[in-house]
């Protein structure tokens, strides 16, 4: 079985990562950029709507 991951794109420095929804907080919550630090809600560093539509209801 395949596991599900949504793609991620920092806002500010452009780094572009996947991970399970499961390992991110909600959508609304705080979230910091693992490359520059970055902090900024979720949802803000989600690439696609469709990746953001698969935290909400997996997340």
């Amino acid at each position: 079985m395949d596991e599900t991951t949504v793609q991620l794109l920092c806002p500010e420095c452009a780094k572009n990562w996947q991970v399970s929804p499961g390992e991110l907080p909600e959508s609304t919550d705080l979230f910091h950029c693992p490359n520059c630090h970055a902090s900024r809600r979720t949802a803000e560093f989600m690439r696609t709507d469709r990746d953001l539509k698969t935290l909400k209801q997996l997340g």
